[in-house]
This record gives structure tokens, sequence and C-alpha cells, in this order.
């Protein structure tokens, strides 16, 4: 309908200007959260390049010093490693930690070629471990029994970061010093391995995991039936 000169009314632009506030708000809350998981993507990914070329990096402790060792099942080569730096003294015993309830000690000798003489002497076989967590919770129990301030935890490079939290935050009173396994040699740098880069990127989740169930005391990743 027009008005007496001819022109139609005009419209209020209240319910526009409405509109354009509730557009306004709506972009800026998606570009926070956009924003937020590009950070959280960036500091994840930094997160595990650091932790990949740490691993890949590590090295053995050139002077050892530890009263004793204990050696994380489920690699290969951890208790080969393990059982040749008992024979050369460094430590007094080895506790050889998570080890499946159908194998024996003499099973372990005949496979790792170790002196008999050795095993029975100062290798201990502790089976109740089911995990990383559960490796500390075993070897806090053989170092009180045998009284140690300083141990030698032998595992995979890989696995030693997580294995060392572990043992430290279940365990602050003792030394812990890590030996690395090496993961292998002579494939390449570790980002142009699938295998690698797999293992590592599962080992990161795991030890991400671990820090957090440290916090909130929640179970973040179940019991691993047997560690890689």
């Amino acid at each position: 309908m027009e008005n007496e000169l001819g022109k139609p009314p005009e419209k209020s632009g209240h319910g526009d200007g409405a509109r354009g506030r509730e557009v306004t708000r709506a972009s800026s809350v998606l570009r926070f959260f956009l924003a937020a998981f590009l950070a959280v993507l960036i500091a994840f990914g930094g997160g595990f390049v650091w932790f990949s070329a740490n691993i890949l990096s590590a090295k053995p402790p050139p002077i050892y010093e530890t009263d004793a060792i204990v050696v994380l099942t489920g690699g290969a080569r951890r208790i080969d490693e393990a059982l040749l730096l008992l024979a050369e003294g460094a430590g007094e015993r080895l506790l050889i930690s998570g080890v499946n309830p159908s194998t024996t000690p003499e099973s372990i000798r005949k496979t790792t070629g170790g002196d008999s003489q050795l095993f029975e002497c100062c290798v201990d076989v502790g089976y109740e471990a089911l995990d990383t967590y559960g490796n500390a919770v075993e070897t806090r129990k053989w170092i009180e029994e045998h009284d140690y301030r300083r141990v030698l935890v032998v595992t995979s490079a890989y696995h030693l970061p997580r294995g060392l939290f572990e043992l430290r935050h279940i365990d602050p009173d003792t030394v812990f010093v890590g030996y690395p396994v090496p993961m292998g040699e002579g494939d390449g740098p570790w980002y142009g391995n699938l295998r690698y880069v797999k293992v590592l990127a599962s080992e990161y989740l795991k030890f991400l995991g671990a820090h957090v169930r440290a916090v909130t005391g929640l179970r973040v990743l179940g019991p691993a039936e047997q560690e890689t």
C-alpha cells in the first residue's frame, strides 16, 4: 500500500540487524573452534615428531652405576640385552617382568642361550604384569624386597619413555636409568618406513594415555594382552 505521496511504506531494519548479529556470533564461534582444533592438531603433530626423534636418537648411558636391572618383556632382543648387561656387571640381579605364565625360566634360558649359573643365582622372573603399568607395579615390589636405589631399565627404544614414566610415577624414590634397545638399523629414516610410523604412532598415543591416567586416575587405555 502506498502513502499519500505514492511511495511504499519503509520496512523496519530491526529484524535484519538481529539476524546479522546472530550470523556474526555464529561465525565467531566457528572460527574459535576451528582455531582451537588447528592448535591441538599442530601441538599433537609437533609432539609426535619430537617424541619420534627422541626415541630414534636415544643412546645407552655411558656409565650405568646401577644396583640392579629390570627388563620389560614384549619386544625382540630385550632379554638378550639385559642378560648381557647382567653378565657385564651392570647390576647384581635381573628381573624379567611380564613373562607369560606358561613360560619357565629354563625355557627363557634356552631361548636366549643364557648361562645356567647366572640364571640360578641372579635372575628373577615376574609373571604378574600384563602391561606397562603392571610392569611398574611388579618392579616396585621387587625393588622393595631387595632395597635397591638405582635400577637400569631395559626395553625397546620406543617403549622406554612410557616405561620410565610409569616406573617413576609409581616409585618416585628409586632412580631409574633407561637403556634403549634400538628398533632396527639399515631401514632408512623412520618417516619413510610405514611399520615404524605405525609403531611410533601407537606408542605415542599410549604415552599420552599414561599421562592422562596419571593425572586423572582414569584408565584411558585398557591393559594390553602383550606389549609390542
